[in-house]
């Protein structure tokens, strides 16, 4: 075994924790476990995996647990998991150079997490279909990667820092000690958890977030986390943009701060703010395909189609296989007058991506905007067969009928709803009105929405 140690703290961890300890068998030479309470099995699963235990106070700081646990390791490399998380099989022959290497003192490891849908993000990262061959996970229908420094000399300067989100990464960088990358993944399988326990954990997560921000009011990343954590988890835009407006002022340089205030500024409807934080992420280096894309979108709707174009063809470059950019750039070439172009581009991201419905809605916009409703209508019916529809997807596909006065189809198309949504108190006043069309009484009573 390596001379290394695997070090954790723990409370009520015995869903996962067997399996977490048994992913660093063989792996490391020692086991420290710091457990804050538990009241189920995690401390026997623990003793018969050879941890040393300790019992320590929860004092909602995380650092300041990991620290208790850390201060009880001997060993010369320190590994750190939680119990939801396990070491990838493949590391045994990734660590041995690892740890010889003099020079370091720490790594980045990538922590792979593991979703239930494809829409889920983390921060500016989005979810990849799972192709991982990790055999637990191989029913998840994706993951997302980010980086974080899990393996690392102890010594008595590293540390960890932060009450929530803790690292030893900032102890590493602000001592001069160099830190590396590593291809060392763990696989995190928390955020396949029930909406419930997800809604508790974000919770606590949040208050301990401005905790940390009064602990730390001059660090940046603090209330980032925070500002990010209003925006995505609970929806406070302009909690969330304070926070992050504040994380950008105490660091005029990091650039995914900007990104997210313009995130928020776009939400709010301040397009001409959004953009700008756009191009100040941009010009701090935050130059993904997302924030390329975002800007297009202020462009679009602050109705700059020409710059929209220039910015939806740089975010093509950073992400050539996105149908949805590619969506995007055929509806600002309709709105540019190459509607040709425009509608060729729209039908073959439709072609390579037939699942995705907004692509569908880009199509039937550019087709009614073009006064082609027959197209229109065709283009709305196949998204009915082609997605899991909404109601408002067949008041769509009604409404286009309704107004080329096919009546017959407009109620068939809603009949059809009405058998998915019996209960769709919109889709039986449409129904009602079309049949009253149908019937013969004067046009003049009722109209379709024209969505």
């Amino acid at each position: 075994m390596l001379n290394l140690a695997l070090s954790m703290i723990v409370k009520d961890g015995e869903r996962d924790l067997a399996e977490c300890l048994a992913s660093v068998a063989g792996v490391v030479s020692e086991i420290v476990v710091a457990d804050t309470g538990s009241s189920d099995g995690s401390i026997e699963i623990a003793r018969a995996a050879g941890a040393k235990i300790i019992s320590i106070p929860w004092e909602n700081d995380f650092a300041k647990a990991r620290n208790l646990s850390l201060a009880q390791v001997t060993a010369d490399w320190v590994l750190m998991l939680d119990a939801d998380e396990r070491l990838d099989p493949q590391v045994s022959s990734l660590l041995p150079p690892l740890l010889a290497n003099r020079s370091l003192a720490g790594y980045q490891v990538i922590i792979r997490n593991y979703v239930n849908s494809l829409d889920t993000k983390i921060w500016d990262r989005p979810a990849k279909t799972n192709d991982s061959d990790y055999i637990p996970a191989r029913d998840c229908a994706g993951y997302i990667d980010h980086e974080n420094v899990r393996l690392f000399r102890r010594d008595p300067e590293v540390y960890f820092t932060g009450r929530v989100h803790e690292t030893v990464g900032w102890r590493i960088i602000s001592t001069e000690r160099k830190l590396g990358n590593s291809q060392l993944i763990v696989h995190h399988m928390g955020m396949l958890r029930d909406a419930e326990e997800r809604a508790r954990k974000l919770l606590f997560y949040r208050e301990l977030g401005r905790q940390k921000v009064r602990d730390m009011p001059e660090n940046s990343q603090a209330h980032f986390e925070l500002g990010v954590s209003e925006l995505e988890n609970f929806g406070n835009l302009q909690e969330a943009l304070t926070a992050i407006q504040q994380s950008c002022e105490l660091n005029p340089n990091f650039g995914v701060a900007w990104f997210f205030a313009g995130i928020c500024h776009f939400r709010l409807g301040d397009f001409p703010a959004a953009l700008g934080c756009f191009q100040r992420a941009e010009r701090a280096g935050h130059a993904t395909a997302w924030t390329a894309e975002m800007a297009g979108d202020a462009c679009y709707n602050l109705g700059d189609y020409p710059a929209a174009e220039t910015r939806y063809r740089r975010a093509l470059k950073r992400e050539p296989g996105n149908s949805t950019l590619h969506s995007k750039l055929g509806l600002t070439e309709a709105r540019c007058g190459n509607a040709r172009a425009g509608l060729r581009r729209i039908r073959q991201a439709i072609e390579d991506q037939p699942a995705n419905p907004e692509l569908y809605d880009r199509l039937i916009l550019v087709e009614v905007w073009l006064n082609d409703l027959s197209g229109a209508a065709e283009s709305a019916e196949r998204k009915l067969k082609a997605v899991q529809p909404r109601p408002e997807d067949y008041q769509r596909a009604a409404s286009i009928r309704a107004r080329m006065k096919e009546w017959q189809k407009a109620a068939d198309v809603l009949r059809e709803a009405l058998v998915v949504f019996p209960d769709s108190q919109p889709l039986q006043a449409n129904l009602s009105s079309v049949e009253t069309f149908l019937n013969g009484t004067p046009a003049e009573t009722r109209q379709l929405p024209s969505h």
